[in-house]
């Protein structure tokens, strides 16, 4: 079976300034033969990643937010994984990362200016708009 984990957290909690500690979140994805092995696999990978990387500085707290577990995946229409809704418009930038290994973080800086959204300091085009 394929495990994919959800996951918040909060880092350098001892911070003094408010823009120095972090929150967000981040998904694992694993193949495991049950949930109790998918689960040894997160812990080893969230304890590595403590090890070995800039993700979890300070003091620091892990939340297991949600397992889902897939025997195949759809081929007819794309299925919704997470969507997330937050109130407000975007105010600080964020770090973003997406299949991050030891040989390269694949991480970018996600900033918000006039609602527009740049990553790596590069305007995004609108991939799709409703007006009402």
């Amino acid at each position: 079976m394929v495990y994919i984990g959800n996951f918040l957290y909060l880092s350098n909690r001892n911070a003094a300034e408010e823009a120095q500690r972090r929150h967000g979140e981040f998904s694992l994805i694993v193949q495991a033969g049950d949930k109790a092995a998918a689960l040894d696999l997160f812990r080893r990978k969230v304890e590595e990643m403590r090890r070995d990387s800039d993700f979890f500085e300070g003091s620091c707290r892990v939340f297991f937010n949600q397992l889902l577990e897939f025997d195949g995946f759809p081929s007819s229409e794309a299925a919704l994984l997470n969507f997330k809704s937050v109130a407000g418009d975007p105010v600080m930038p964020f770090i973003g990362c997406s299949m991050a290994s030891e040989i390269s973080d694949n991480c970018r800086i996600y900033s918000w200016q006039d609602d527009e959204p740049a990553v790596d300091g590069v305007n995004r085009q609108v991939f799709m708009e409703f007006e009402v």
